[in-house]
């Protein structure tokens, strides 16, 4: 065969693949998908938070212990906490006028690769560097030993902290994703967890699969508490729309019997998905600026150690029985943590993944699980149709399905018709449109949800 007729041969098989292609596609989307339409969902406001002044009124309980030429290490983590680069220059303004010298220390555990480039460019999506803060940011992952818990465990902590005369760590407070408990996630967990960097964490994490998450985190806290030049810290408790609700400086003294009742009320104001039961719900994206594990187990009822698919067995609400995750965040760098909770996904978003990143982080919190990888597709169109044939009843009409932008930001969703009688029902759920065919681009792939 000459190269002539190698050519035409070749591109004779790339036109029938194409057309195979072609003619797949057009009798998927000839099938009949659930027609969705827009609600709202309303959430108990909170008044609006002047994020300098209630640090400028809270910090007292910190400067009373600064003197002048103090080093003063400021943990801030890996999580997209709404005003974050507000609190952050605004605990660094603070701290200046005390005649301190601030630093920044990127407190993220294993996030980022685990890499000081990696940690220090968190920070940067998030508006802190130092050309915004005007203070150095540390990103050094090496460790001492702070000594031994009650039980023999290695207590590991940042150099760069225990080097520095004082320490002051900025978190959100809410509930936690592996554990239910009064702790929650937010100071403690920064300081033992955060600035335990890797091998902090990675210790952590061990002591807690034997001894339970509170008590590991209770345990090797005490030591922290000794031992650390832990001067407070600056909670920030977030409302259902993920907007500061409560800005608050704590001495480090405070912090254990402040912190729980800060998570109790957060836990008020976490924003759910209005349905006890739902068959489909298809996330446009997931990543770790949205929770540590992609995607809050608290609003999908799905547990980092393993759920249960049937409706009986299952311990929380919602329960759903199907997950469709579309995408990462930018945000998130191909960390995919938390795409072992859901059943399918899009090749796109596999070709995203940072294999290197996802296992560090995994392996590190023990949520193997987490990084699973689901049945992935070409398209929206083939994932959302293969769930809906996976369901008990396949009919499109009666499919329960819910899309959501991500697990933070709950106002404004999409739902099938199915639904209809649960929304009217339902006191904080307003239609926003009628009822459409789902609308999926020429490459059949649906847009972002659009949230305004």
């Amino acid at each position: 065969m000459n190269a002539a007729s190698l050519g035409q041969a070749v591109g004779a098989r790339k036109s029938s693949r194409f057309a195979k292609r072609f003619h797949q596609i057009a009798n998927l989307m000839a099938i009949e998908f659930p027609k969705m339409f827009r609600v709202h969902q309303r959430f108990d406001a909170t008044p609006p938070v002047d994020v300098a002044a209630s640090v400028a009124a809270g910090f007292p309980v910190i400067h009373r212990r600064l003197k002048p030429g103090m080093r003063v290490a400021v943990g801030v983590g890996s999580r997209g906490i709404s005003n974050l680069a507000k609190v952050v220059a605004a605990v660094i303004g603070e701290l200046k006028s005390a005649g301190t010298e601030p630093f920044i220390i990127p407190a993220m555990g294993s996030h980022g690769g685990a890499t000081p480039e990696g940690q220090a460019g968190l920070l940067a999506d998030y508006g802190v560097t130092e050309a915004s803060m005007g203070v150095p940011v540390r990103a050094s992952m090496e460790v001492k030993s702070l000594g031994e818990a009650d039980d023999g465990q290695d207590v590991p902590w940042s150099c760069e902290a225990l080097a520095a005369d004082g320490v002051v760590v900025i978190n959100r407070i809410k509930p936690h994703t592996d554990f239910a408990g009064p702790m929650g996630s937010g100071l403690t967990k920064m300081l033992v967890v955060g600035l335990g960097k890797h091998a902090g964490a990675s210790a952590y994490h061990a002591a807690a699969l034997k001894l339970g998450y509170e008590e590991a985190l209770t345990r090797l806290a005490k030591v922290v508490f000794e031992r650390a030049p832990v001067l407070g810290g600056v909670a920030i408790v977030e409302n259902a729309m993920h907007d500061s609700a409560r800005v608050e400086v704590l001495a480090a003294d405070v912090i254990p019997q402040r912190e729980p009742e800060l998570c109790a009320e957060a836990a008020t104001m976490m924003p759910a998905l209005p349905f006890d039961e739902i068959d489909l719900l298809i996330v446009d994206q997931i990543g770790k600026n949205i929770s540590g594990t992609g995607m809050d187990t608290n609003t999908i009822g799905r547990s980092v150690h393993g759920y249960h698919l049937m409706p009986e067995h299952a311990a929380a609400k919602p329960f759903i029985w199907r997950i469709f995750v579309r995408g990462l965040t930018p945000e998130t760098h191909g960390n995919a943590i938390g795409i072992g909770l859901a059943e399918a996904t899009t090749k796109r978003l596999v070709a995203e993944v940072d294999a290197a990143a996802l296992r560090t982080n995994v392996l590190t919190s023990r949520a193997v699980q987490c990084a699973k990888l689901p049945m992935d597709f070409e398209t929206d169109a083939e994932a959302i149709r293969a769930m809906l044939l996976s369901l008990p009843d396949s009919d499109p009409a009666k499919a329960r399905v819910v899309r959501i932008r991500d697990t933070l930001s709950l106002g404004t969703l999409e739902v099938s018709a199915a639904l209809a009688v649960e929304v009217e029902a339902h006191p904080a759920v307003e239609p926003l449109s009628q009822a459409e065919s789902m609308k999926f681009g020429a490459d059949c792939n649906l847009p972002l949800l659009d949230l305004d």
